[in-house]
């Protein structure tokens, strides 16, 4: 034997496989821009299913009605449910398996006249398109709607998909209070909300609360139903208290509350310049539970078989997402907490471990997307990232859902949306009015390199736990 020429061939061998392992664990790179106006494309690591080293994609367990797996089960309580296994949350679904939120918000038909005439040509009646569009979701691996969806096509459809319900009994109140303001606060910022303070103190919400909570007794023993959000993307912010002392008239309801609780903190003689960065996180917690109490107290009352899911935090400015004080309060009443995830590229580990380390509950996102420049849209408006085509919003998709998949506190997303707007309809929102968001365009045609992409995900959600979990 030829001992030099093998150590040549075993040495080739040997690097040809390191060279083909480095290969293989080598992410795509995807150009993005975090909106129209940034001149400056930046190319990002997307980590995808195929790269994953030592995971074979294979066909899962059969699923239960409700889009669960079936590889364990535990008690059946007849509703959706959570439970902590092995240290990672799961919902549980009604007949006790395991289930991973994987769903659409809004998934309704659009409303414009160009969108209803491409709707009576393509299904001809409602029920044809809530038959449809469940079998296009279902097909690429979701198991559920979101928020604003058309609730009752989907839970009177032959073959239901998992669905919840938000009510908005601030946003309610809100509405009508800003009429005494001829219609437009003097200062407020993107949310609408006057100095950016929530009315949580004032009488008069609690009767939009009552009237907000009569609606749900027909969903209550709906075992499709996963449970209630209450309001969305309220502003939560850490300069609450500043704000209530300093700007609110002193014979409003929240300078009251506000004073009352300064004052037992700190003593009747404390002044705004005595306000600590610990009191204003301690009072954000106390603000936070006054809303938390009243609405979920309403919420059990008129439901106590479902989940509730919490008020939507928003990644506006980061500072309820990395406020302990808040998810400690959240953890409380929250049976599964809401974000919606915007402005970064991935979730961060680290953040989302607080999250469940804070609050001690498992969380959902609850929003999130990116846009295709090849849409043909102007994509001016949104605080979703923009990719050059359809494709890399699937690689977006599989890069972000991995990192929830590899948390022990998520239990699954929702993507923001089910379809684009119509850029013509201008009685739209303004932050949904010309922009990529859906997995179908405007005249319900689907993207389907992005659907590609995000089946692969969503068909491989069960094994990615196991993989991750034995990491």
């Amino acid at each position: 034997m030829n001992l030099k020429k093998h150590s040549v061939y075993a040495l080739f061998g040997f690097l040809s496989l390191t060279l083909h392992a480095q290969h293989k664990n080598t992410y795509q790179k995807v150009e993005a821009r975090q909106n129209a106006l940034d001149p400056k494309w930046v190319a990002y690591d997307a980590k995808t299913i195929d790269k994953l080293p030592g995971f074979k994609i294979k066909k899962e367990s059969s699923a239960s009605v409700y889009g669960s797996s079936k590889m364990w089960q535990k008690e059946a309580t007849g509703f959706f449910r959570t439970e902590k296994i092995d240290n990672r949350w799961w919902i549980i679904d009604p007949e006790g398996y395991p289930y991973i939120y994987k769903g659409i918000a809004v998934f309704n038909a659009g409303r414009s006249e160009n969108q209803q005439k491409a709707f009576d040509k393509k299904y001809g009646s409602k029920e044809n398109w809530v038959k449809q569009e469940s079998k296009l979701l279902r097909d690429n691996g979701f198991n559920g709607v979101g928020a604003w969806s058309n609730v009752d096509l989907v839970r009177n459809a032959e073959n239901p998909l998992v669905y919840t319900v938000i009510i908005s009994p601030m946003g309610m109140y809100h509405s009508d209070h800003i009429k005494k303001f001829g219609g437009k606060y003097k200062e407020a910022s993107w949310q609408n909300y006057r100095f950016d303070l929530v009315m949580v103190f004032d009488k008069e919400f609690d009767s939009y609360i009552e009237k907000s909570v009569k609606e749900i007794a027909q969903y209550k023993d709906d075992k499709y139903l996963m449970g209630y959000f209450t309001d969305n993307e309220l502003p939560w912010y850490n300069d609450a208290l500043d704000k209530h002392l300093t700007l609110l008239a002193k014979d409003e309801q929240g300078y009251i509350a506000a004073k009352e609780w300064f004052d037992k903190r700190k003593g009747f003689n404390a002044s705004i310049s005595d306000i600590t960065q610990e009191d204003r996180m301690a009072f954000t917690a106390f603000y936070f539970e006054t809303y938390m109490k009243k609405v979920t107290e309403a919420l059990r009352k008129a439901d106590p078989n479902h989940m509730y899911l919490g008020c939507r935090f928003n990644q506006d400015k980061d500072q309820e997402l990395t406020n302990p004080e808040i998810f400690k309060v959240a953890g409380k009443y929250m049976d599964i907490i809401s974000i919606n995830h915007y402005r970064k590229w991935e979730p961060n580990q680290d953040l989302m471990n607080k999250w469940g380390e804070w609050s001690g509950k498992p969380f959902l996102i609850t929003e999130w997307y990116t846009k295709g420049e090849d849409s043909g849209l102007p994509n001016n408006t949104g605080a979703g990232w923009l990719v050059r085509t359809q494709k890399e919003r699937g690689l977006f998709y599989q890069n972000f859902t991995l990192e929830l998949l590899k948390n022990k506190n998520s239990v699954g997303w929702h993507w923001f949306k089910y379809m684009d707007n119509d850029p013509q309809d201008l009685s739209t929102d303004y932050s949904n009015r010309d922009s990529n968001k859906g997995i179908v365009n405007s005249n319900f045609e689907p993207y389907l390199p992005l659907l590609k992409e995000m089946k692969v995900i969503n068909d491989s959600a069960y094994e990615l736990t196991r993989y991750f979990d034995k990491m």
